[in-house]
């Protein structure tokens, strides 16, 4: 029934106006206006956790862990960390997530490409008379390579400056630059400048012995495989002037790959002070191996005494170069006699 006036009329309708806007009028707009500012909150908040999750214009974040570095804490680093380029290879300088070390820098454009800077880390241990450096615009370099499989990584060194810088990236990182320190050297290349003392060479400290060499030094190949299929690496023979270089004598060999350890046989040595009876062997064909492995930050590399021959003789290997062990067992049993 519909309502009446006083008078008994019913009430007109204003023109243009249906129930429907009627009903509208009537209705309360307090859940509307609550959905509409929990939705401009939750926008808000999804652009604010962005902000926070990549940083301003979408910095990425990284994650560093705390490193031997015992100069990353000097004015030097400081400076260097300030000084360096906001962009490289097409990234933009990350964001360190807390905590963060000192002397570190790194640039990103996501999860998968990334280039990392560390200041005032030590010498590697990689770094020896023996070691091949690059020079990039003036600073000298010492690239070591990352000995996992499938892996382009590559840690390179400055040997010429003080403190010491480490950068670290992969060929995607880098869009497969020859030289991906380069466009750091102008940053690095400020630090003092200042030679890095290398290490001695593999084996080059080991006390001479007795027994005739000639023979194994003579017939051991000029290259040496290590592991097989896309992973394969090749070593090349050092030549003679780089081994005296280094300090070595007629009564050792070595082979070089780049930005790997270096192989070394050092025929007539002493025999290692640290076998005894009873050792593990690793027996290769007719030689059993004695393994007096190296404890050295940065590196795999063991030296190895074969037993059993007329001289005593000793192998620098790289842990993923165990196969190579095999070539120079068949040189020693052919060429040095056993007791």
């Amino acid at each position: 029934m519909s309502a009446e006036n006083n008078n008994g009329s019913v009430p007109s309708r204003p023109a243009g106006t249906t129930a429907a806007g009627v009903a509208a009028r009537g209705m309360n707009k307090t859940p509307i206006v609550i959905a509409l500012v929990l939705s401009l909150l939750l926008t808000a908040g999804v652009l604010v956790g962005a902000r926070v999750l990549l940083g301003p214009a979408g910095q990425q974040q990284v994650a560093m862990s705390t490193l031997p570095a015992p100069e990353a804490e000097s004015e030097e680093c400081a400076a260097l960390i300030q000084s360096l380029p906001g962009s490289a290879f097409g990234h933009t300088r990350a964001q360190i997530i807390e905590p963060v070390p000192a002397g570190v820098a790194a640039w990103s454009s996501s999860e998968l490409e990334r280039v990392t800077l560390r200041c005032g880390v030590d010498m590697p241990f990689q770094y020896t008379e023996l070691a091949e450096t690059v020079e990039v615009d003036g600073v000298t370099w010492l690239p070591v390579a990352d000995v996992t499989a499938g892996s382009s990584l590559q840690t390179w060194y400055s040997v010429d400056r003080f403190p010491v810088v480490a950068i670290t990236a992969d060929n995607m990182s880098t869009d497969n630059a020859d030289t991906p320190v380069a466009p750091f050297t102008d940053a690095v290349g400020a630090l003092e400048q200042r030679d890095g003392e290398p290490f001695p060479a593999p084996l080059s400290q080991l006390a001479a012995g007795s027994g005739n060499c000639s023979a194994l030094i003579d017939a051991l190949p000029p290259t040496l495989e290590v592991g097989s299929g896309e992973d394969a690496i090749t070593y090349e023979l050092i030549d003679d002037p780089a081994m005296a270089a280094a300090g070595y004598g007629d009564d050792a060999v070595a082979w070089k790959s780049a930005g790997l350890e270096p192989i070394v046989v050092r025929c007539g040595v002493e025999p290692s002070e640290n076998y005894e009876a009873g050792a593990v062997l690793q027996q290769i064909n007719d030689i059993p191996w004695f393994e007096d492995t190296i404890l050295a930050t940065g590196t795999t590399s063991a030296t190895w005494y074969a037993l059993g021959r007329e001289t005593d003789i000793a192998v620098s290997l790289p842990q993923y170069a165990g196969g190579a062990l095999v070539q120079i067992s068949e040189a020693i049993e052919e060429h040095v006699p056993a007791v």
